[in-house]
C-alpha cells in the first residue's frame, strides 16, 4: 500500500471496527466478572515512577500502552513496568496517527516499537493507535501484522479536563464490570486523581487486572 487510508465519518468508523472480529478488535471485555482494565498511554514518563507506588498500594495491575520514542529515552522505565507486575503494549513509535501512514509506514512504527517491547505472551500482540485514531484500512493492515488493537469503552476524559475529581467521578459513576478504561501518564491531575479512583473502584468490588487479563489472553 502506497496511499495513506482516508478516515471514514466517526460513527461509521466505530460500526466498521466493531464489527471485524474481537481478535483484531476490542473495545472491552466480558461482563460475566467483576473486573476492570485501567489503561495508561503516552509514556514511559518522568511520572512514572509514581504512578507504579500508587498502584502498588491497591495491588492493582495495569497496562501501559508506551510510545516507542519514549521506551528509546527510558528503557529502565520500560523494565520497572514489568517487574511490577504490569502490562506493556505497543502505541507506535512516533505518536503519529496511524490512518495517515501508508502501509510501509505503519509497518516501520510498530516494527521500531516492538524492538524496544519484551515478546508478547498474548496470541497477538496489544496495540493501540495514538489518540484512537482509526481506518478500516490500518485496522486491517494491523490485524495483517498480527496485532490485536485495544481501544477503551470508558475515557476518563483526562486529557480534556484537569480536575481530578472530574476524572474520578466519571469512572467511578460510569464504570461497569468488562471496562476498558482510559488514562494518561505524565499528568500530574491524573496523578492526584489515580488514588481515590483505585480506593473507590476496590471498595466497589472491582478487581484490577491487565487488558490480557480481562481478555484471558494467557
Amino acid at each position: 500500500m502506497t496511499t495513506p487510508w482516508t478516515a471514514w465519518p466517526r460513527r461509521a468508523l466505530r460500526l466498521a471496527a466493531t464489527a471485524l472480529p474481537r481478535s483484531l478488535v476490542t473495545f472491552s471485555g466480558p461482563s460475566t466478572r467483576r473486573q476492570l482494565a485501567l489503561t495508561f498511554d503516552d509514556g514511559p514518563d518522568t511520572l512514572l515512577p509514581e504512578y507504579l507506588d500508587v498502584l502498588d498500594r491497591f495491588d492493582a495491575r495495569c497496562t501501559f500502552f508506551l510510545v516507542g520514542a519514549q521506551c528509546q529515552r527510558r528503557p529502565d522505565f520500560v523494565l520497572e513496568i514489568i517487574r511490577r507486575g504490569h502490562e506493556v503494549a505497543s502505541h507506535g513509535y512516533s505518536h503519529q496517527l496511524f490512518p495517515g501512514m501508508t502501509g510501509v509506514q505503519l509497518d516501520d512504527e510498530v516494527q521500531r516499537t516492538a524492538a524496544l517491547l519484551p515478546p508478547s505472551v498474548a496470541s497477538r500482540p496489544l496495540i493501540r493507535p495514538p489518540q484512537g485514531a482509526k481506518s478500516v484500512g490500518s485496522l486491517l493492515h494491523l490485524g495483517y501484522l498480527g496485532y490485536r488493537t485495544v481501544f477503551w469503552s470508558l475515557d476518563s476524559d483526562d486529557c480534556r479536563t484537569r480536575d481530578p475529581d472530574v476524572i474520578v467521578t466519571r469512572v467511578t459513576e460510569k464504570a461497569r464490570p468488562g471496562e476498558i478504561v482510559l488514562l494518561h501518564e505524565g499528568q500530574a491531575w491524573t496523578l492526584e486523581a489515580l488514588p481515590r479512583l483505585l480506593e473507590r473502584l476496590t471498595s466497589d468490588g472491582y478487581r484490577l487486572v491487565t487488558v490480557s487479563e480481562l481478555l484471558r489472553l494467557y
